[in-house]
């Protein structure tokens, strides 16, 4: 006796959908996935999403996060040719300048603010407006112990005008 097409679609719908559960079974089985997600804790906690960096060329904010960022590590690696390297490419001349003259007078770094090199950063957008970005700068030395800079860039050169704080 044979089926009518319409049995014959049932069945067929019903193998697939048994095939396409018993993979995932055996999926969750071998991999340990659960439903909070892939490696999550076993007690049902979910886990904090991986870290995403993103940003543009053309953004006098992501030059501001760059830079801030590669300087940081230039610092910490003990690169000086590269933190000047950097402070050239990304620091309007008249900054440099300024910087000079507050690190004579201060003793420390001009860029961070300090004679050491923080633990931690992290570039806050603020706004732009009259042809100009604004961000906060955070920088994290030990615990809670933070710094905040002012930074502020030109949309069109995107270079690093001022850092103030």
């Amino acid at each position: 006796m044979s089926k009518s097409p319409a049995t014959a679609r049932r069945t067929a719908t019903l193998a697939l959908a048994a095939t396409a559960a018993a993979a995932a079974l055996t999926l969750t089985l071998v991999t340990g996935a659960s439903a909070t997600g892939a490696g999550a804790p076993q007690d049902g906690r979910r886990t904090a999403p991986a870290p995403s960096v993103s940003g543009s060329p053309e953004s006098a904010f992501s030059r501001i996060t760059v830079f801030y960022g590669a300087y940081i590590d230039a610092v910490y690696d003990g690169d000086g040719t590269r933190a000047k390297q950097l402070r050239a490419a990304y620091l309007s001349a008249p900054l440099q300048r300024e910087l000079a003259k507050w690190e004579e007078t201060n003793h420390a770094d001009g860029v961070l603010r300090a004679q050491n090199v923080p633990l931690e950063w992290k570039v806050a957008y603020v706004d732009s407006g009259m042809g100009k970005t604004n961000a906060d700068v955070i920088l994290t030395w030990s615990g809670s112990d933070t710094t905040r800079l002012h930074v502020q860039a030109d949309l069109k050169t995107r270079k690093i005008l001022s850092i103030t704080g």
